[in-house]
Protein backbone atom coordinates (compact mmCIF):
# COMPACT_ATOMS: atom_id res chain seq x y z
CA UNK A 1 0.00 0.00 0.00
CA UNK A 2 1.55 3.32 -1.08
CA UNK A 3 1.92 6.41 1.03
CA UNK A 4 -0.71 9.16 0.86
CA UNK A 5 -0.03 12.82 1.68
CA UNK A 6 -3.10 14.90 2.47
CA UNK A 7 -1.87 18.46 2.06
CA UNK A 8 -3.30 21.54 3.77
CA UNK A 9 -6.43 20.05 5.34
CA UNK A 10 -8.10 21.69 8.33
CA UNK A 11 -7.86 18.84 10.84
CA UNK A 12 -11.11 18.87 12.84
CA UNK A 13 -11.67 22.36 11.45
CA UNK A 14 -8.44 23.79 12.89
CA UNK A 15 -5.39 25.28 11.21
CA UNK A 16 -4.29 23.72 7.91
CA UNK A 17 -1.95 20.76 8.33
CA UNK A 18 -0.50 17.95 6.29
CA UNK A 19 -1.31 14.34 7.16
CA UNK A 20 0.91 11.51 5.95
CA UNK A 21 -0.55 8.01 5.74
CA UNK A 22 1.77 5.02 5.49
CA UNK A 23 -0.03 1.75 4.96
CA UNK A 24 -2.86 1.43 7.48
CA UNK A 25 -1.55 4.07 9.86
CA UNK A 26 -1.12 7.83 10.15
CA UNK A 27 2.64 8.34 10.10
CA UNK A 28 2.81 12.09 10.75
CA UNK A 29 0.71 15.23 11.17
CA UNK A 30 2.32 18.65 10.73
CA UNK A 31 3.20 21.37 8.24
CA UNK A 32 5.52 21.11 5.26
CA UNK A 33 5.47 17.32 5.22
CA UNK A 34 6.77 15.48 2.19
CA UNK A 35 7.17 11.85 1.18
CA UNK A 36 8.84 10.54 -1.93
CA UNK A 37 6.45 8.65 -4.15
CA UNK A 38 3.39 9.48 -2.06
CA UNK A 39 0.01 10.06 -3.67
CA UNK A 40 -0.77 13.72 -2.94
CA UNK A 41 -4.32 14.86 -2.14
CA UNK A 42 -4.65 18.66 -2.24
CA UNK A 43 -7.04 19.55 0.57
CA UNK A 44 -6.95 23.32 0.85
CA UNK A 45 -10.19 24.60 2.37
CA UNK A 46 -11.35 21.09 3.23
CA UNK A 47 -12.07 19.58 6.65
CA UNK A 48 -10.36 16.35 7.73
CA UNK A 49 -12.32 14.28 10.24
CA UNK A 50 -11.85 10.85 11.75
CA UNK A 51 -13.92 8.29 9.84
CA UNK A 52 -17.58 8.57 10.84
CA UNK A 53 -19.23 5.83 12.91
CA UNK A 54 -22.94 5.02 12.67
CA UNK A 55 -24.53 3.30 15.65
CA UNK A 56 -27.78 2.61 13.79
CA UNK A 57 -27.87 1.25 10.23
CA UNK A 58 -30.27 -1.16 8.56
CA UNK A 59 -28.39 -3.20 5.95
CA UNK A 60 -31.37 -5.59 5.40
CA UNK A 61 -29.19 -8.62 4.57
CA UNK A 62 -30.04 -11.44 5.11
CA UNK A 63 -33.61 -11.56 3.85
CA UNK A 64 -34.43 -8.20 2.27
CA UNK A 65 -31.74 -7.87 -0.36
CA UNK A 66 -34.30 -6.12 -2.58
CA UNK A 67 -33.92 -3.12 -0.23
CA UNK A 68 -30.19 -3.24 0.54
CA UNK A 69 -27.27 -5.60 0.88
CA UNK A 70 -24.23 -5.38 3.09
CA UNK A 71 -22.22 -4.48 -0.03
CA UNK A 72 -24.53 -1.69 -1.28
CA UNK A 73 -25.09 -0.39 2.24
CA UNK A 74 -21.39 -0.16 3.00
CA UNK A 75 -20.80 1.58 -0.33
CA UNK A 76 -23.41 4.15 0.70
CA UNK A 77 -21.71 4.45 4.07
CA UNK A 78 -18.32 5.12 2.49
CA UNK A 79 -19.79 7.80 0.22
CA UNK A 80 -21.23 9.41 3.34
CA UNK A 81 -17.84 9.43 5.07
CA UNK A 82 -18.42 6.44 7.35
CA UNK A 83 -15.72 3.89 8.09
CA UNK A 84 -17.85 1.79 10.46
CA UNK A 85 -21.55 1.04 10.84
CA UNK A 86 -23.57 -0.98 13.33
CA UNK A 87 -25.99 -3.25 11.46
CA UNK A 88 -29.37 -3.62 13.17
CA UNK A 89 -30.83 -7.03 13.96
CA UNK A 90 -34.26 -6.86 12.25
CA UNK A 91 -33.24 -9.00 9.30
CA UNK A 92 -34.80 -12.27 8.02
CA UNK A 93 -33.77 -14.38 9.85
CA UNK A 94 -33.39 -12.09 12.83
CA UNK A 95 -29.82 -11.60 14.06
CA UNK A 96 -30.54 -13.33 17.37
CA UNK A 97 -27.93 -16.11 17.17
CA UNK A 98 -24.17 -16.30 16.82
CA UNK A 99 -24.57 -17.78 13.35
CA UNK A 100 -26.50 -14.84 11.90
CA UNK A 101 -24.33 -12.10 13.42
CA UNK A 102 -21.23 -13.88 12.16
CA UNK A 103 -22.74 -14.04 8.67
CA UNK A 104 -23.34 -10.28 8.65
CA UNK A 105 -19.87 -9.61 10.08
CA UNK A 106 -18.19 -11.75 7.40
CA UNK A 107 -20.20 -10.06 4.64
CA UNK A 108 -18.88 -6.75 5.96
CA UNK A 109 -15.30 -8.05 5.83
CA UNK A 110 -15.83 -9.13 2.23
CA UNK A 111 -17.29 -5.78 1.14
CA UNK A 112 -14.19 -3.81 2.10
CA UNK A 113 -15.94 -0.42 2.03
CA UNK A 114 -16.40 -0.02 5.78
CA UNK A 115 -16.33 -2.10 8.93
CA UNK A 116 -19.66 -3.72 9.83
CA UNK A 117 -20.36 -4.38 13.50
CA UNK A 118 -23.54 -6.45 13.89
CA UNK A 119 -26.08 -5.50 16.55
CA UNK A 120 -27.63 -8.52 18.22
CA UNK A 121 -31.33 -8.85 18.99
CA UNK A 122 -32.33 -8.54 22.65
CA UNK A 123 -35.12 -11.10 22.35
CA UNK A 124 -35.68 -14.18 20.21
CA UNK A 125 -37.26 -13.17 16.91
CA UNK A 126 -37.72 -9.60 18.22
CA UNK A 127 -40.86 -10.95 19.88
CA UNK A 128 -40.10 -9.51 23.32
CA UNK A 129 -40.79 -12.78 25.15
CA UNK A 130 -37.47 -14.53 25.71
CA UNK A 131 -33.87 -13.25 25.83
CA UNK A 132 -31.81 -14.10 22.76
CA UNK A 133 -28.35 -15.69 22.92
CA UNK A 134 -26.64 -12.51 24.12
CA UNK A 135 -23.55 -14.23 25.51
CA UNK A 136 -23.10 -16.46 22.45
CA UNK A 137 -23.33 -13.46 20.13
CA UNK A 138 -20.77 -11.60 22.21
CA UNK A 139 -18.41 -14.61 22.23
CA UNK A 140 -18.77 -15.14 18.47
CA UNK A 141 -16.30 -13.89 15.86
CA UNK A 142 -18.53 -10.80 15.51
CA UNK A 143 -17.88 -9.82 19.16
CA UNK A 144 -21.29 -8.19 19.60
CA UNK A 145 -21.43 -5.45 22.26
CA UNK A 146 -24.67 -3.65 21.28
CA UNK A 147 -28.08 -5.33 21.49
CA UNK A 148 -31.38 -3.94 20.22
CA UNK A 149 -34.82 -5.05 19.08
CA UNK A 150 -34.96 -1.84 17.03
CA UNK A 151 -38.12 -1.60 15.01
CA UNK A 152 -39.83 -2.93 18.11
CA UNK A 153 -39.65 -1.88 21.75
CA UNK A 154 -38.59 -4.19 24.54
CA UNK A 155 -41.78 -3.21 26.36
CA UNK A 156 -41.71 -5.91 29.07
CA UNK A 157 -39.94 -4.35 32.07
CA UNK A 158 -38.75 -7.70 33.40
CA UNK A 159 -37.22 -8.72 30.06
CA UNK A 160 -35.53 -5.30 29.81
CA UNK A 161 -34.15 -5.62 33.33
CA UNK A 162 -32.76 -9.10 32.60
CA UNK A 163 -31.11 -7.87 29.40
CA UNK A 164 -29.48 -4.95 31.21
CA UNK A 165 -28.21 -7.33 33.90
CA UNK A 166 -26.90 -9.82 31.33
CA UNK A 167 -24.83 -7.37 29.26
CA UNK A 168 -23.01 -6.11 32.35
CA UNK A 169 -20.92 -9.29 32.21
CA UNK A 170 -19.08 -8.07 29.10
CA UNK A 171 -19.61 -4.28 29.21
CA UNK A 172 -22.37 -4.45 26.61
CA UNK A 173 -25.19 -1.98 26.07
CA UNK A 174 -28.90 -2.37 25.36
CA UNK A 175 -30.11 0.10 22.72
CA UNK A 176 -33.82 0.72 23.16
CA UNK A 177 -36.39 1.66 20.52
CA UNK A 178 -38.57 3.62 22.92
CA UNK A 179 -42.17 3.10 21.86
CA UNK A 180 -44.95 2.00 24.20
CA UNK A 181 -46.91 -0.25 21.80
CA UNK A 182 -50.33 0.21 23.40
CA UNK A 183 -50.08 3.99 23.00
CA UNK A 184 -49.12 3.80 19.33
CA UNK A 185 -51.55 1.25 17.88
CA UNK A 186 -52.52 2.42 14.40
CA UNK A 187 -50.23 5.46 14.65
CA UNK A 188 -49.36 7.11 11.34
CA UNK A 189 -47.58 10.31 12.38
CA UNK A 190 -46.79 12.56 15.35
CA UNK A 191 -49.82 13.20 17.55
CA UNK A 192 -50.55 16.90 17.52
CA UNK A 193 -52.20 19.72 15.62
CA UNK A 194 -51.26 18.39 12.19
CA UNK A 195 -52.48 14.84 12.89
CA UNK A 196 -55.78 16.24 14.15
CA UNK A 197 -56.25 18.36 11.03
CA UNK A 198 -55.32 15.49 8.69
CA UNK A 199 -57.28 12.85 10.59
CA UNK A 200 -54.29 10.52 10.85
CA UNK A 201 -53.66 8.29 13.86
CA UNK A 202 -51.27 9.97 16.28
CA UNK A 203 -47.97 8.70 17.78
CA UNK A 204 -47.83 10.70 21.06
CA UNK A 205 -44.59 11.96 22.58
CA UNK A 206 -45.46 10.24 25.86
CA UNK A 207 -45.18 6.85 24.16
CA UNK A 208 -41.46 7.52 23.74
CA UNK A 209 -40.89 9.40 26.97
CA UNK A 210 -42.53 6.85 29.26
CA UNK A 211 -40.28 4.04 28.02
CA UNK A 212 -37.16 6.19 28.32
CA UNK A 213 -38.10 7.15 31.89
CA UNK A 214 -38.61 3.50 32.81
CA UNK A 215 -35.39 2.35 31.19
CA UNK A 216 -33.08 4.96 32.68
CA UNK A 217 -34.46 3.97 36.10
CA UNK A 218 -33.88 0.28 35.32
CA UNK A 219 -30.33 0.95 34.12
CA UNK A 220 -29.59 2.86 37.32
CA UNK A 221 -31.14 0.11 39.44
CA UNK A 222 -28.98 -2.66 37.98
CA UNK A 223 -25.90 -0.51 37.27
CA UNK A 224 -25.88 -1.17 33.54
CA UNK A 225 -25.62 0.75 30.27
CA UNK A 226 -28.69 1.79 28.27
CA UNK A 227 -28.64 3.67 24.97
CA UNK A 228 -31.72 5.46 23.61
CA UNK A 229 -32.22 5.05 19.86
CA UNK A 230 -33.48 7.91 17.66
CA UNK A 231 -34.62 10.21 20.48
CA UNK A 232 -37.19 12.58 18.99
CA UNK A 233 -39.01 14.77 21.53
CA UNK A 234 -38.21 17.69 23.80
CA UNK A 235 -39.58 15.71 26.74
CA UNK A 236 -37.21 12.84 26.02
CA UNK A 237 -34.32 15.31 26.09
CA UNK A 238 -35.31 16.44 29.59
CA UNK A 239 -35.52 12.85 30.89
CA UNK A 240 -32.06 11.99 29.50
CA UNK A 241 -30.64 15.26 30.87
CA UNK A 242 -32.05 14.39 34.30
CA UNK A 243 -30.67 10.84 34.16
CA UNK A 244 -27.21 12.11 33.25
CA UNK A 245 -27.34 14.63 36.10
CA UNK A 246 -27.70 11.62 38.40
CA UNK A 247 -24.54 10.10 36.97
CA UNK A 248 -26.37 7.17 35.42
CA UNK A 249 -24.88 5.33 32.46
CA UNK A 250 -27.33 6.60 29.84
CA UNK A 251 -26.53 7.64 26.27
CA UNK A 252 -28.74 8.79 23.41
CA UNK A 253 -28.70 9.40 19.68
CA UNK A 254 -30.60 11.65 17.29
CA UNK A 255 -31.13 11.14 13.56
CA UNK A 256 -30.33 13.76 10.93
CA UNK A 257 -33.96 13.85 9.80
CA UNK A 258 -35.18 14.66 13.30
CA UNK A 259 -32.73 17.57 13.36
CA UNK A 260 -34.17 19.11 10.19
CA UNK A 261 -37.67 17.95 9.24
CA UNK A 262 -41.01 18.52 10.98
CA UNK A 263 -44.48 16.97 10.92
CA UNK A 264 -45.70 19.85 8.74
CA UNK A 265 -44.25 17.90 5.78
CA UNK A 266 -46.85 15.17 6.32
CA UNK A 267 -49.44 17.59 4.88
CA UNK A 268 -48.06 16.53 1.46
CA UNK A 269 -49.13 12.92 2.16
CA UNK A 270 -45.82 11.90 0.56
CA UNK A 271 -44.87 8.58 2.20
CA UNK A 272 -41.18 9.49 1.96
CA UNK A 273 -41.80 11.45 5.18
CA UNK A 274 -43.26 8.45 7.01
CA UNK A 275 -40.78 7.28 9.63
CA UNK A 276 -40.64 5.73 13.10
CA UNK A 277 -40.42 7.59 15.41
CA UNK A 278 -42.35 10.15 13.38
CA UNK A 279 -41.25 13.62 12.38
CA UNK A 280 -42.09 15.88 15.32
CA UNK A 281 -42.77 19.60 15.79
CA UNK A 282 -40.52 22.60 15.22
CA UNK A 283 -40.18 22.96 19.00
CA UNK A 284 -38.95 19.38 19.24
CA UNK A 285 -36.45 19.94 16.44
CA UNK A 286 -34.99 22.99 18.18
CA UNK A 287 -34.76 21.10 21.50
CA UNK A 288 -32.93 18.23 19.79
CA UNK A 289 -30.41 20.59 18.21
CA UNK A 290 -29.69 22.29 21.53
CA UNK A 291 -29.34 18.92 23.27
CA UNK A 292 -26.90 17.65 20.66
CA UNK A 293 -24.91 20.86 21.02
CA UNK A 294 -24.70 20.68 24.82
CA UNK A 295 -23.93 16.96 24.87
CA UNK A 296 -27.18 15.74 26.42
CA UNK A 297 -27.63 13.79 23.18
CA UNK A 298 -24.34 11.99 22.65
CA UNK A 299 -24.30 11.32 18.95
CA UNK A 300 -25.91 11.42 15.53
CA UNK A 301 -27.02 8.06 14.11
CA UNK A 302 -28.62 7.72 10.69
CA UNK A 303 -31.28 5.02 11.24
CA UNK A 304 -30.64 4.36 7.53
CA UNK A 305 -33.78 2.43 6.57
CA UNK A 306 -33.85 1.48 2.89
CA UNK A 307 -37.09 0.34 1.24
CA UNK A 308 -37.83 -0.73 -2.34
CA UNK A 309 -39.85 1.59 -4.56
CA UNK A 310 -43.12 -0.31 -4.18
CA UNK A 311 -43.05 -0.02 -0.37
CA UNK A 312 -43.04 3.78 -0.55
CA UNK A 313 -44.83 4.55 -3.82
CA UNK A 314 -48.30 3.91 -2.40
CA UNK A 315 -50.92 5.54 -0.20
CA UNK A 316 -49.67 6.89 3.14
CA UNK A 317 -51.39 4.31 5.36
CA UNK A 318 -49.91 1.36 3.48
CA UNK A 319 -46.38 2.75 3.16
CA UNK A 320 -43.40 1.37 5.08
CA UNK A 321 -41.73 3.56 7.70
CA UNK A 322 -38.16 4.70 7.19
CA UNK A 323 -35.70 6.83 5.24
CA UNK A 324 -32.24 6.27 3.76
CA UNK A 325 -29.68 8.48 5.44
CA UNK A 326 -26.06 7.39 5.13
CA UNK A 327 -25.17 9.51 2.09
CA UNK A 328 -26.78 12.74 3.36
CA UNK A 329 -26.15 12.58 7.13
CA UNK A 330 -23.06 14.78 7.28
CA UNK A 331 -24.62 17.42 5.02
CA UNK A 332 -27.71 17.64 7.23
CA UNK A 333 -25.52 17.96 10.33
CA UNK A 334 -23.50 20.70 8.64
CA UNK A 335 -26.66 22.63 7.79
CA UNK A 336 -28.42 22.24 11.13
CA UNK A 337 -25.49 22.31 13.54
CA UNK A 338 -22.35 23.80 11.94
CA UNK A 339 -23.74 26.47 9.64
CA UNK A 340 -26.11 27.51 12.46
CA UNK A 341 -23.18 27.98 14.85
CA UNK A 342 -24.32 25.31 17.32
CA UNK A 343 -21.32 23.01 16.74
CA UNK A 344 -17.84 23.42 15.28
CA UNK A 345 -16.17 20.69 13.23
CA UNK A 346 -14.41 19.29 16.30
CA UNK A 347 -17.90 18.90 17.79
CA UNK A 348 -19.02 17.05 14.67
CA UNK A 349 -16.05 14.69 15.02
CA UNK A 350 -17.08 14.10 18.64
CA UNK A 351 -20.77 13.44 17.89
CA UNK A 352 -20.28 11.43 14.69
CA UNK A 353 -17.07 9.50 15.40
CA UNK A 354 -15.58 9.64 18.90
CA UNK A 355 -18.74 9.15 20.95
CA UNK A 356 -20.54 6.54 18.80
CA UNK A 357 -17.34 4.46 18.67
CA UNK A 358 -17.02 4.71 22.46
CA UNK A 359 -20.67 3.76 23.06
CA UNK A 360 -20.31 0.73 20.76
CA UNK A 361 -16.88 -0.12 22.24
CA UNK A 362 -15.58 -0.20 18.68
CA UNK A 363 -11.81 -0.51 18.57
CA UNK A 364 -9.80 1.28 15.89
CA UNK A 365 -12.51 3.84 15.16
CA UNK A 366 -13.29 7.19 16.71
CA UNK A 367 -9.59 7.79 17.19
CA UNK A 368 -7.66 11.11 17.09
CA UNK A 369 -6.15 12.30 13.83
CA UNK A 370 -2.58 11.90 15.04
CA UNK A 371 0.58 9.89 14.39
CA UNK A 372 0.33 6.19 15.18
CA UNK A 373 -3.47 6.06 14.88
CA UNK A 374 -5.39 3.97 12.30
CA UNK A 375 -5.88 5.87 9.05
CA UNK A 376 -9.68 5.90 9.16
CA UNK A 377 -10.37 9.36 7.77
CA UNK A 378 -12.94 11.48 5.97
CA UNK A 379 -12.22 14.61 3.91
CA UNK A 380 -15.10 17.07 3.51
CA UNK A 381 -15.59 20.08 1.24
CA UNK A 382 -17.80 22.35 3.37
CA UNK A 383 -18.17 24.97 0.64
CA UNK A 384 -19.99 22.61 -1.72
CA UNK A 385 -23.69 23.22 -2.33
CA UNK A 386 -25.85 20.91 -4.39
CA UNK A 387 -29.33 19.43 -4.76
CA UNK A 388 -29.78 15.86 -3.57
CA UNK A 389 -30.21 13.46 -6.50
CA UNK A 390 -31.09 9.94 -5.29
CA UNK A 391 -30.55 8.48 -8.76
CA UNK A 392 -26.84 8.70 -8.02
CA UNK A 393 -27.00 6.99 -4.62
CA UNK A 394 -24.78 4.00 -3.90
CA UNK A 395 -27.60 2.59 -1.76
CA UNK A 396 -29.95 0.14 -3.46
CA UNK A 397 -32.94 2.20 -2.27
CA UNK A 398 -33.99 5.78 -3.05
CA UNK A 399 -36.39 6.69 -0.23
CA UNK A 400 -34.75 9.97 0.76
CA UNK A 401 -36.77 12.92 2.12
CA UNK A 402 -34.20 15.32 0.64
CA UNK A 403 -34.68 14.74 -3.09
CA UNK A 404 -34.21 18.07 -4.87
CA UNK A 405 -33.31 19.87 -1.63
CA UNK A 406 -30.04 21.81 -1.62
CA UNK A 407 -27.71 20.66 1.14
CA UNK A 408 -24.21 21.89 2.02
CA UNK A 409 -20.99 19.94 2.12
CA UNK A 410 -19.70 16.87 0.30
CA UNK A 411 -17.41 14.04 1.24
CA UNK A 412 -14.58 14.03 -1.29
CA UNK A 413 -12.44 11.23 0.16
CA UNK A 414 -12.83 8.40 2.65
CA UNK A 415 -10.01 6.14 3.82
CA UNK A 416 -10.47 2.84 5.67
CA UNK A 417 -7.18 1.89 7.31
CA UNK A 418 -5.31 3.83 4.64
CA UNK A 419 -7.23 2.29 1.75
CA UNK A 420 -9.20 4.84 -0.29
CA UNK A 421 -12.86 3.84 -0.50
CA UNK A 422 -13.99 7.19 -1.96
CA UNK A 423 -11.88 9.45 -4.20
CA UNK A 424 -13.10 12.81 -5.51
CA UNK A 425 -16.62 11.99 -4.35
CA UNK A 426 -16.77 8.68 -6.21
CA UNK A 427 -16.41 5.11 -4.98
CA UNK A 428 -12.86 3.90 -5.45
Amino acid sequence: MSKILIRGAKVLGGEPQDVLIDGETIEAVGTGLSAEGATVVEAEGKILLPGLVDLHTHLREPGREDSETVLTGTKAAAVGGFTAVHAMANTFPVADTAGVVEQVWRLGKESGYCDVQPVGAVTVGLEGKKLAELGAMHDSAAGVKVFSDDGKCVDDAVIMRRALEYVKAFDGVVAQHAQEPRLTEGAQMNEGIVSSELGLGGWPAVAEESIIARDVLLAAHVGSRVHICHLSTAGSVEIVRWAKSKGWNVTAEVTPHHLLLTDELVRTYNPVYKVNPPLRTEADVMALREALADGTIDCVATDHAPHPHEDKDCEWAAAAMGMVGLETALSVVQQTMVDSGLLDWAGVADRMSFRPAAIGRLEGHGRPVSAGEPANLTLVDPAYRGAVDPSGFASRSRNTPYEGRELPGRVTHTWLRGHATVVDGNLA
